[in-house]
């Protein structure tokens, strides 16, 4: 049989996750979000340059945590554009647009930039 036994309590690191939390501020998403709007707008392949002028963030908070979605509206007969030029689509007449993907690596250095800035927050505690 294996037991374990401990000593003491876990108040310093109680204390610490209570200061990173407080550290990592919200209003800094907001930045990030319009700077991913941003990279979306540039990078999002461009016919009539509707859905590059259709990006949006939203910013939840909810339960503790915080979420940044990038979110698109163009969306023509139920269908998202954004997501079409990002995956491909079918044609009427039985043809197969592929898709680009640009999404990925528009919005990958500003997660980047988030994670980045985060863990410097949360390390100089």
């Amino acid at each position: 049989m294996i037991t374990f036994r401990q000593k003491g309590d876990f108040s310093k690191l109680t204390r610490f996750l209570e200061r990173a939390k407080e550290a990592v501020h919200l209003g800094d998403l907001d930045k990030y979000g319009r700077a991913g709007v941003a990279a979306l707008a540039s990078a999002t392949p461009v016919d009539s340059g509707e859905t590059a002028s259709s990006w949006y963030y939203e910013i939840t908070n909810k339960n503790g945590s915080a979420v940044i979605s990038f979110r698109n509206s163009n969306v023509q007969n139920g269908v998202p554009i954004a997501i079409i030029l990002q995956y491909g689509h079918g044609t009427g007449t039985g043809g197969w647009v592929q898709g680009r993907d640009y999404i990925n690596p528009a919005i990958q250095p500003i997660f980047d930039q988030i994670a980045n800035n985060a863990w410097k927050e949360v390390t100089k505690l």
